[in-house]
């Protein structure tokens, strides 16, 4: 006889499954994915983290990540908005939702004001809010609202995977995991290159194909050639 040990589910679980029902139920997702080259977003790392000051925190790959995102958002502003059920509302600032996994379940809390935001700036954000979040001391502020969500998985080795909109958000970046590909050398011959696969998942009431390409491009543009964003 198999033996079932039940859970109750935690009050953030109940608002996380109850968000995740109505988003799938009732946002029409479509999904655009990308491989971007990060080779000189990985030396710039580098570089930036061999030359920071004594007990100074290190730039992450996600920290890269959420600069290129706040960027493409303020240049690509019609993705910054919403479904108001017979209108658009477009955003005006960028509030970048970053999904944090901690004991309690899933939480997104905000960096307000992303696009004017230094990347060691928006790093040393991050790291503020992660703490609290697993600490549990996060404000309503700091975690409810948003305009945009990042959810990075690449840290536990998923190459790609989609995500769902963090209602009311028309928009979501899954990113994955770096492999190393070989690929043509433009002085001939072939090199290894390290690719990243980030998947965008919009609602199509908000986000046609068109737009969703174009965010993406931009968010690619940033992310391969990071000196042009900071």
């Amino acid at each position: 006889m198999n033996l079932i040990e039940a859970f109750l589910a935690e009050h953030c679980f109940k608002i996380t499954g109850a968000r995740l029902v109505e988003s799938k139920q009732s946002i029409p997702h479509y999904y655009l994915s990308v491989a971007c080259c990060v080779d000189k977003m990985s030396d710039l790392r580098a570089r930036i983290n061999d030359n920071r000051k004594d007990g100074e925190p290190k730039v992450s790959v996600n920290d890269f990540v959420l600069k290129a995102c706040a960027v493409a958002l303020r240049k690509v502003p019609e993705v910054n908005s919403q479904w108001a059920g017979e209108s658009i509302r477009q955003m005006h600032s960028v509030d970048l939702s970053v999904a944090v996994q901690t004991e309690r379940g899933l939480i997104t809390p905000i960096v307000p004001d992303a696009d004017r935001k230094t990347l060691k700036e928006m790093s040393a954000k991050v790291r503020e809010l992660a703490q609290k979040a697993k600490e549990n001391t996060l404000l309503p502020a700091e975690f409810m609202g948003g305009t945009f969500t990042v959810s990075n998985l690449g840290m536990f080795g998923i190459d790609e995977f989609s995500a769902v909109i963090n209602p009311p958000q028309s928009a979501i970046l899954a990113v994955g995991t770096g492999h190393q590909k070989v690929v043509p050398n433009p002085e001939g011959g072939f090199t290894n290159s390290q690719f990243m696969t980030v998947t965008l998942s919009c609602d199509h009431r908000v986000i046609d194909g068109a737009l969703g390409s174009r965010w993406l491009a931009c968010f690619q543009e940033n992310i391969e050639d990071p000196m042009n964003m900071l």
